[in-house]
């Protein structure tokens, strides 16, 4: 097998997953590729199209089932009150919408929003097997214009998405739009592993056994050494912290999950 070397970008790269360079290049990465910045969400979209049918079981079988944990975390860490309504952002199969509906109960209000409509037609049956499918909608919209009024929900959340929006700024930007002052927006994200031998390890499970198992199960090699490389070009959780702030959240902080292969990010969007 050969041995990966430091895949993980330097600063100039992660610099270039933002907005600013994306607007003035008028390029974007789709994994380790760059391509032309239009054409970033059409190939995400054919990316989705093409894994939603086996999204779950893979997200399960790579992650050691480890991921359910993180979303239950990430959910509490919103503090959730009786009667939320809730935004979840590249909401896809509505993992984070059952566990935000079962928290902000009867009352509460889920918005699944998505821009893949195949992701979301396997959400569904998943919201109405945990007898949710009252209190979770699905709206397909891009999270760079997201189609609400000002100030309208008490929470906002995004997990595992945001790095596959082509103008993340702009997506967090809306977010906080749409939130009332008080709100609070949470993002779940892959991130890199903070002690090195583990890193290590992680690289070559990824680079190597993932794909594998992605040609294996889902017929779809491609598709997760995607999902490899993206995570690697992704701002560091502090990075993305300052992204946030400049925003105008107050109250940005981050929990690093199993030694910072997920990070959870929350902000509170400032009262007047």
């Amino acid at each position: 097998m050969t041995i990966l070397k430091s895949p993980w970008t330097d600063d100039r790269g992660r610099k270039e997953q933002l907005d600013d360079h994306i607007q003035h290049s008028r390029t974007a990465y789709f994994g380790f590729q760059k391509v032309a910045a239009a054409e970033k969400q059409p190939r995400v979209s054919r990316h989705f199209d093409a894994v939603a049918r086996r999204y779950d079981l893979m997200n399960s079988l790579l992650s050691f089932g480890i991921h359910h944990a993180w979303k239950r975390t990430a959910v509490r860490m919103l503090g959730l009150a009786p009667g939320a309504k809730v935004l979840d952002v590249c909401g896809g199969t509505a993992d984070l919408a059952i566990l935000a509906a079962r928290s902000a109960g009867p009352a509460g209000r889920v918005v699944v929003y998505d821009i893949n409509r195949t992701m979301m037609s396997y959400g569904r049956p998943k919201a109405a097997a945990a007898r949710l499918e009252n209190r979770i909608d699905f709206v397909q919209g891009n999270a760079e214009a997201l189609s609400f009024p000002d100030a309208c929900f008490d929470a906002a959340m995004v997990g595992f998405g945001i790095r596959n929006v082509t103008h993340m700024k702009r997506a967090f930007a809306e977010m906080h739009r749409v939130l009332k002052p008080g709100g609070k927006l949470m993002c779940l994200e892959f991130s890199k592993p903070a002690w090195p031998v583990f890193r290590w390890i992680y690289d070559q499970y990824s680079f190597y056994v993932m794909p594998l198992l992605g040609r294996l199960i889902a017929n779809n090699r491609a598709g997760y050494l995607l999902l490899t490389e993206s995570i690697r070009l992704f701002p560091t959780p502090r990075e993305l912290a300052k992204v946030l702030s400049d925003i105008g959240f107050s109250d940005v902080r981050f929990r690093r999950l199993t030694n910072g292969i997920a990070v959870i990010h929350i902000g509170t969007k400032k009262t007047p």
